[in-house]
Formats: structure tokens, sequence, C-alpha cells
């Protein structure tokens, strides 16, 4: 099997299960239970907490806990909206954002909070001389993803941020989902980034757990409420194992990135001088200003899901530009927004990289590639 979706999820990392695995059996007490084994529980929690702290070298009391990148999106959103409803209702996301922003700000709309949409070029990057423009006196929040999920164009967080200074009131959130362990830190968290988005399972840790930066001093209303958990802000009870577990993996994973810092770009370099040799191969991902993990590109005539479940036959596995519109036969919103021709765009696929991936494992692909692309040819 060769398991090229890794944007998608990740296999969880076995120290990482085990340690999963360890947590739930030995240290089952309620973190808030006043008790001996409640206490044991918290003093784990909070040295996971500072442990993902040290990773990104912030303070401690600025990571919160979720569910995901899904929750800790509408984190931001919604809770900026509730928080500083009394400053403003106009809020402005990319035109390229994941579903969890885009539909959380049309929910909003719903609700009658403004939104405005900051455009891409053709090569997929916000429009950074659009922001000002777009900016009035009722904005709260901009919302710009750190890495695009289906094509892998790194955003320019330190431009927008550099324009953002002017404007201190107005919360600056990131969505990292995709960034966190695969681009330098300095490309995602400026100090102008009021709020940042994780999820576990992207860097080989459990799913149904992530977490939040929260700059200290920036108001945020809960979304959950009730047994007041993560200082009064996320109510539920922590789920320990996944915490813990996430901490381990987010530490293992910058380990390998340390120790193979061009491993993943390597490959993607090759497939990419691979691909780009066929005629009917549209690139949409690029090498500069690019993830390393990330290549989106288009098979012409041919749609994305015939070539995914081609390939699946094969034993190979990559998906239709975002896994989560996949299942719902949705072309690409990243794509559409670049202005690609609507029937290019259908056809568009996307290979997502690992550490864990091989040169022998892409080499297998590009034979198999080859034997699918003479194939459609005769059909087309």
């Amino acid at each position: 099997m060769i398991y090229f979706d890794n944007s998608a999820t990740t296999a969880i990392d076995p120290q990482a299960l085990d340690t999963y695995v360890k947590t739930s059996q030995r240290i089952y007490g309620n973190p808030s239970s006043l008790h001996d084994l409640g206490n044991q529980a918290n003093r784990l929690l909070q040295q996971a907490r500072k442990q993902i702290a040290d990773q990104l070298q912030v303070s401690v009391d600025e990571i919160y806990f979720t569910s995901g990148g899904t929750e800790g999106d509408n984190w931001a959103l919604k809770g900026t909206a509730i928080a500083k409803r009394e400053f403003g209702n106009h809020i402005i996301i990319s035109g390229i954002e994941h579903p969890a922003i885009s539909e959380t700000a049309e929910q909003l709309r719903q609700l009658g909070i403004e939104v405005s949409i900051l455009p891409v070029d053709e090569q997929g990057f916000v429009e950074v001389g659009a922001l000002e423009s777009l900016i009035r006196k009722e904005t709260i929040l901009v919302s710009v993803m750190a890495v695009n999920n289906e094509i892998g164009s790194v955003q320019p967080i330190s431009e927008l941020s550099e324009i953002l200074e002017k404007y201190p009131k107005i919360h600056f959130h990131v969505d990292a989902v995709q960034a966190i362990t695969k681009i330098p830190q300095e490309h995602w968290l400026t100090n102008r980034v009021d709020f940042a988005t994780f999820s576990a399972h992207k860097f080989h840790g459990p799913r149904g757990v992530g977490f939040n930066y929260w700059k200290k001093g920036r108001k945020l209303a809960p979304l959950l409420t009730g047994g007041g958990q993560e200082n009064n802000q996320r109510s539920s009870t922590e789920n320990l194992p996944g915490i813990v577990s996430m901490a381990k993996a987010l530490r293992i994973s910058f380990n390998k990135k340390e120790e193979r810092p061009n491993h993943v770009a390597l490959l993607k370099d090759y497939l990419m001088g691979a691909l780009g040799e066929y005629e009917k191969v549209t690139l949409f991902s690029k090498k500069e200003n690019f993830a390393p993990h990330i290549l989106c590109f288009a098979l012409k005539g041919i749609r994305g899901e015939v070539l995914v479940h081609a390939l699946e036959e094969k034993q190979i596995y990559i998906s239709t530009t975002s896994a989560c519109s996949s299942k719902k036969k949705m072309s690409s919103s990243t794509l559409g927004a670049m202005h690609v021709a609507k029937d290019l765009a259908t056809s568009a696929v996307r290979i997502s990289l690992d550490e864990s991936n091989t040169m022998a494992e892409v080499e297998q692909f590009l034979i198999i590639f080859h034997q699918l692309y003479k194939k459609f040819s005769t059909i087309n």
C-alpha cells in the first residue's frame, strides 16, 4: 500500500498510540476532581500543555485544547463575533479557506455579520494589497489560512501582519492546520497573529483532539459553557489521553522534521518533474512559496474521482483536493477562486506527502500513473 493522503489524516505514530493507551489505562481520573486521581490527571494535562507551548515557544497559558481544527476555526470566528459584537459586525476571510472557516462565515452572515472575501491571484495567493481596502471601522476579524489545504500555497501571513499592525483592535486568526511541522513557524505565527488553529491528526496524533493558540490580552467568547474547564473558556471534560498523545506526536514530528528537513520536498520535486512531462497534466502546485508536502494536479479529461479510484485499485491512495469535500463531489473551491476552468478543476487531485513516504513509493506511483495515462489516452 502507498498512502499519499497525509493532508487528510496521518497514521497515528506508534509511540503516540502507546502513550494514548497507557494514559487511558493508568490515568483515568477526571482532571477537575479534587482527589489524588484527579490531581494526577490534572498534572499530566498541564505537562502536555507546557510541552506544546514549549514547542511553539509561546506562553503555557496561551494554549487551549479543542476537539480539532473545525472546532478551533469555529471558535475563532464565532467567539470573536460574540466577544466583539459591540465594536463591529464585519469580518474578512480569504477566498480559499477551508470549509470550517468559509461555512462558519456563511452561518455568521445569516445571523447578521457582514463578510468580505479577500481575493486570491491565479497562483492561489491572497492579494495582500486588497486587504486594506476591505477593512472598515466595523471590522473585528481577519482570518487567513497559513497553507492552503488543496494546492499548498503558503499565504503571506507576514505581509498581512504588517498591514494589520496599523489596526491593533482587529483580531487576526490563522488556520495553521496544514502548516505546523511542515513549514517554518515564522511563516505562520508572527507577533501580530492573535489566534491559530491546530489539529493532532495532521501530525500523527489521534483524531478528535487539537489546540488553539490564543494570544494573551485578546478577548474570545467561549463556544462551550458548563463545567468551566480550560480557564472557563472551553467547558467539557478534557480528552486527557488524546491531549497527552497529541503532545507526544507533536514533539516526534518536530524531531523528524529536524532530522530530515528536505526529505518531503525532494519527493515532491521528483513528482513534479515527472508529472510535468505529460502533455495532459496540469500542475497547480509549484515549488517556490508552496508547502513541500502538497502537490495538486489535473489529468485533463479525467474527473478527479475517476483517477482516485483507478489508483486505489492499485493500492495507491490520494484524494480529490480537499478530503472534507470529496464525498460531496464538489469541485475545488480554491481552484474556483483562482479562476481555473471548471472542467479542469473537476479533474484536480491531491497528493500529500509525509516523512514516512519513500522515493521507492514515488517511483512505484509514477509507474502506475504512466500505465493509467496510456489507458485514459485511448479513451479520450
